[in-house]
């Protein structure tokens, strides 16, 4: 990461989906959930081809290759296929996981005792791609609805992460004006990172698993947990 001195910020966009809450546990939840009901087997190998599919598809519609309506479909048809799945209505089966994505939720890193910390302090914000209804969900039931002034979500706007309508579309309606103040923190470069810096916004990146970084960008800032985050805004506890 290159250095910087830190600005002072005062506002904070935060992605939800691997950020916040741990999107891998809501996903095998579901999914177990819909397997169960079918009365069908569910292997680890299985999450793990869906998965790949899944992140497929969302990458896709970052690119704008895909409709969000193609993503919720299509993501299923082509599991499906793959492994030779029969005798399964996938509407039904895309509807019931949709319903336990929003109902199964695992914070990361103790997210919501961070972000009621720093609440007061400076104004939060969601910015996520994603299902209105399972994003609304997942975010009331946690007690993260609670904490944020306010919440943007893609189908919403019509417009996804990190496309530049979707960015505006948001800033246009924070109280802050001086971009130089703002700061996204996500875990995905391709959407979180590119797109706040497209949109002229300081970026943070939440990098978990410590991957390295094989994108020809870099984020401003780089941390492994969100406590890390005390540190980039300049506060010492």
């Amino acid at each position: 990461m290159r250095e910087k001195s830190k600005p002072d910020f005062t506002t904070l966009l935060w992605d939800v989906d691997g950020t916040l809450l741990d999107f891998d546990y809501s996903m095998r939840g579901a999914l177990r959930k819909c397997f169960y009901t079918a009365g069908k087997p569910l292997t680890e190998e299985m999450i793990r081809n869906y998965s790949q599919i899944n992140d497929s598809y969302w990458r896709r519609l970052e690119r704008g290759e895909v409709t969000r309506e193609q993503l919720l479909t299509g993501r299923f048809r082509d599991f499906f296929a793959l492994e030779k799945l029969e005798g399964i209505d996938l509407e039904a089966f895309q509807e019931e996981f949709v319903s336990g994505l929003g109902q199964i939720y695992a914070y990361r890193d103790d997210s919501l005792t961070l972000v009621k910390s720093l609440q007061g302090h400076y104004r939060q914000y969601v910015v996520t791609n994603g299902v209105t209804g399972v994003q609304e969900s997942k975010l009331r039931l946690s007690g993260l609805a609670e904490v944020m002034d306010g919440v943007f979500i893609s189908e919403m706007i019509g417009h996804a992460k990190p496309g530049r309508i979707f960015f505006e579309y948001c800033l246009e309606r924070l109280e802050e004006k001086d971009r130089g103040r703002i700061l996204i923190v996500g875990d995905s470069m391709t959407s979180d990172i590119l797109g706040g810096m497209q949109a002229g916004i300081r970026t943070c990146w939440y990098n978990p698993k410590g991957q390295s970084c094989d994108y020809p960008y870099r984020a401003d800032y780089e941390i492994f947990v969100l406590q890390q985050l005390y540190e980039v805004l300049g506060i010492y506890v």
